[in-house]
């Protein structure tokens, strides 16, 4: 007879057990075509202070795949960090409503920044294939500077742009997201609490960039604020 002490117990399905889960089931999809599509990586800070951001985030994540389309297509992969020590990354993802209802399971949580281990996965990940940018939204740094610079190296090295867009008017953050981006000749660029349309037009600039490179966000200067906006952050970063 086994007693109350030793009678094993199933613990009931958590948030993040489910989140795993679902990751488990778009990786054992198919993997979509990449000939001539581009690939970005797409980071957020899940933190508690996020969840504002977050929420636009997800309505926004679409108009990143439409942009994309007209030159080539682009896969793009989630990393988000919150809570404890949790940095998670997705699969890499060809379709907004499939990326949509993965950013729809994920609640964002208390704890502090990881963005290192978002510039060290981001580096292996272009040692795999190629990739086109990074992205990040944050709005605060509490990591030492020289761990995220030496963690952006691998990234300055294959000549990969880091694209920084920082709510928020954290000095910290700002200088070292200013860094980074000078290091990868990539883009620190700061919005607005509630811009949706400022935010709306980087992220779709930014996309059109991991897909067709300096050339196609040129092209898209003419009738787009957000890349010129980029376009000049990048010249002022190098």
């Amino acid at each position: 007879m086994t007693s109350d002490k030793t009678r094993p117990t199933v613990p009931l399905p958590s948030a993040t057990s489910q989140v795993a889960a679902f990751l488990a089931e778009v990786r054992a999809r198919p993997p979509a075509p990449v000939e001539s599509r581009g690939r970005l990586i797409f980071a957020l800070d899940a933190t508690m202070s996020r969840q504002p951001t977050w929420d636009l985030a997800c309505a926004l994540q679409a108009e990143m795949f439409e942009e994309a389309a007209a030159v080539g297509g682009l896969d793009i992969q989630l990393v988000y960090y919150r809570g404890i020590g949790e940095c998670r990354a997705s699969p890499w993802i060809a379709d907004a409503s499939r990326f949509g209802a993965l950013m729809g399971r994920i609640a964002c949580r208390g704890g502090r920044t990881q963005i290192g281990r978002v510039l060290k996965h981001a580096g292996a990940e272009a040692a795999r294939g190629p990739l086109g940018a990074v992205v990040f939204i944050g709005d605060a740094m509490e990591e030492t500077l020289d761990h995220l610079c030496a963690e952006a190296g691998p990234l300055a090295v294959r000549g990969i742009p880091v694209f920084l867009f920082q709510e928020g008017h954290d000095p910290g953050a700002e200088r070292a997201f200013r860094e980074i981006a000078r290091l990868t000749k990539g883009a620190w660029c700061r919005f607005d609490a509630g811009a949706s349309a400022q935010l709306r037009a980087l992220l779709r600039a930014a996309a059109r960039y991991a897909a067709g490179g300096t050339q196609a966000l040129t092209a898209l200067s003419a009738s787009s604020a957000g890349a010129r906006q980029l376009l000049a952050a990048m010249r002022d970063s190098q």
